[in-house]
């Protein structure tokens, strides 16, 4: 799996699509956060502007390989395995994102009434959930549920807006305890144990629809 993982990290870099996601997050936040804001508010906006983000990432992760290479690779590793390798990557680089994000956030933030490890721990929570999220509708949004690109480009705006409006979605629910939270930054863990099993549901899904359909 670790070897699934850095092919599909080099692919992403190589290709220099890591730069259009990462600006567009840089850009949320500049135009979000500003420093001495306070804490919790701060980091609830940058939270919620990973959700897009993640989604875009994920997408770009499944769908980046050439048809010639993806078979190569699902022959070589297990079509499921290559396929799980591709999420798991895509994820995982939105939540590095997302962290490092909460860390300038923190560091640069009004603290009032909360301690610098708690916000930072419920930033880190947050921003994982909305990561899991947002990467549970680039999954969604992408082979082998949609294959044109319009429509995954439709369904990827749409579903992130849902994502992040729609009452029991653990993005809504991770910022909401952020932004509402006036006095300090509580750890969001409900929200992003809920966002762990939504991705893997949808990822086990993914899997199973790329097995038969593929």
């Amino acid at each position: 799996m670790t070897t699934l993982l850095r092919y599909h990290s080099a692919l992403f870099l190589r290709s220099q699509r890591w730069l259009a996601p990462l600006l567009l997050y840089a850009a949320l936040v500049a135009v979000g956060v500003r420093p001495g804001d306070p804490v919790p508010g701060s980091l609830g906006i940058a939270a919620a502007g990973l959700v897009p983000v993640s989604a875009w990432t994920v997408r770009i992760f499944l769908t980046q390989e050439p048809a010639a290479a993806r078979a190569v690779v699902a022959a070589a590793a297990g079509r499921s395995r290559a396929h799980l390798a591709a999420l798991l990557a895509g994820a995982g680089w939105a939540v590095l994102a997302g962290a490092a994000a909460a860390c300038a956030v923190t560091a640069t933030g009004g603290l009032a009434g909360t301690s610098g490890p708690a916000a930072l721990l419920a930033g880190l929570l947050a921003t994982t959930a909305c990561a899991l999220t947002g990467g549970a509708v680039g999954t969604l949004a992408a082979r082998p549920f949609v294959r044109a690109p319009g429509w995954s480009v439709a369904a990827l705006l749409l579903g992130s807006l849902a994502a992040l409006v729609t009452t029991g979605s653990p993005a809504k629910h991770a910022v909401t305890a952020l932004v509402a939270d006036g006095g300090g930054a509580r750890p969001p863990w409900a929200a992003c144990a809920a966002a762990l099993l939504l991705a893997a549901v949808t990822a086990t899904a993914s899997r199973r629809a790329g097995a038969r359909l593929e």
